[in-house]
């Protein structure tokens, strides 16, 4: 494996981790105003993950980075076509840490009301628009010869791209509401269980349909690259199971088996696009690839020890976060902090 390769992988994980970690803090947020019926349930939803929700984010902002040092013209395409709904996201994300850290500095319930329609805003955006984005990314865009974005803000708005952002909405959702059976109890629990059934059928139809619609839209019957073989049916698989998991109330397999479908549905894009990072859909030779939209091999060297030294140290102060509030929170709201 070259450097080109390994910082290709690198950014796939770092995506999927960001997935798969902020995806349930989306779904709990989104579920607030609808589960929480009174201020102390929404409170405890908000403290399910706040704790970790600044520790989630820096999984993107060090996916940004790398593809930045990595793959600057990468960067730079993606930004410029992309711009319009990355700013939405940036805007949300923004909204959704204030409203996390501003709910509870006021008890007046017109405030709290507004900061968790905010909470539900600022989770629902990124939810959707983060599925349009990664199934435009296997689908193609318009890239010319400058291996430039020539196309606009509606060209990523295409169903195919729509039915992506839909999965990972519906996906994150399911993912929030399992997350609440492992860390809440009494009626909250319950409910959670209920709409977690409820989002899983939908979800299997969306995410079976996204499948069969990837074979009809994108070159992945005929393209070079590494063949993702059974990782897209196992992220289905993943899912049917987790609804059995859901109805039995096995709330640890049940989130096992939702992280799964999202790590093997991320793998499966990357895996899609690989050797490229962005595809054209005007010409397959104007595509960037790891190579030509790589920075130059010693930065790749340089960049390689640098992750290698500090990679483990951050893996090791997630995990023990985790550890450290892995209790569950009851009904009688205490160690509340937000």
């Amino acid at each position: 494996m070259d450097l080109n390769t390994l910082w290709f992988v690198l950014i796939a994980v770092l995506f999927t981790g960001y997935f798969v970690l902020e995806g349930f803090d989306f779904g709990v947020s989104i579920l607030m105003p609808f589960l929480g019926k009174t201020d102390l349930q929404r409170r405890i939803m908000l403290n399910t993950y706040g704790p970790h929700w600044d520790g989630n984010e820096v999984w993107l902002i060090t996916a940004g980075g790398a593809m930045f040092a990595a793959f600057p013209m990468w960067y730079a395409t993606l930004f410029s076509g992309f711009y319009l709904p990355l700013l939405l996201i940036l805007v949300a994300l923004i909204l959704r840490g204030v409203a996390i850290e501003f709910r509870s500095k006021d008890e007046r319930p017109g405030w709290r009301r507004f900061w968790d329609w905010a909470l539900f805003g600022g989770s629902l955006v990124p939810a959707l628009l983060w599925g349009v984005a990664m199934a435009n990314f296997l689908r193609g865009v318009p890239i010319d010869a400058n291996f430039s974005y020539a196309g606009g803000f509606w060209n990523l708005l295409n169903p195919y791209a729509l039915l992506g952002g839909l999965v990972s909405l519906l996906g994150f959702t399911l993912q929030g509401a399992v997350f609440l059976t492992l860390k809440t109890d009494g009626d909250l629990q319950a409910k959670a269980r209920q709409v977690a059934l409820r989002i899983w059928l939908p979800l299997s139809v969306a995410l079976i349909l996204f499948v069969v619609y990837t074979y009809f839209v994108t070159d992945v019957l005929n393209k070079l690259g590494v063949n993702p073989g059974p990782v897209p049916i196992s992220a289905v698989v993943c899912l049917l199971i987790s609804g059995w998991f859901i109805s039995h109330k096995l709330d640890g397999w049940a989130f096992g088996m939702t992280c799964l479908t999202t790590i093997f549905s991320s793998a499966t894009i990357f895996m899609e696009m690989f050797p490229r990072v962005m595809i054209s859909r005007l010409n397959p030779e104007w595509s960037l690839t790891i190579y030509n939209a790589s920075s130059s091999p010693y930065t790749l060297e340089v960049m390689s020890i640098i992750a290698l030294i500090f990679l483990p140290v951050v893996l090791i102060y997630e995990g023990w976060s985790y550890w450290v509030f892995r209790k569950r929170l009851t009904a009688g709201g205490q160690d509340l902090h937000y």
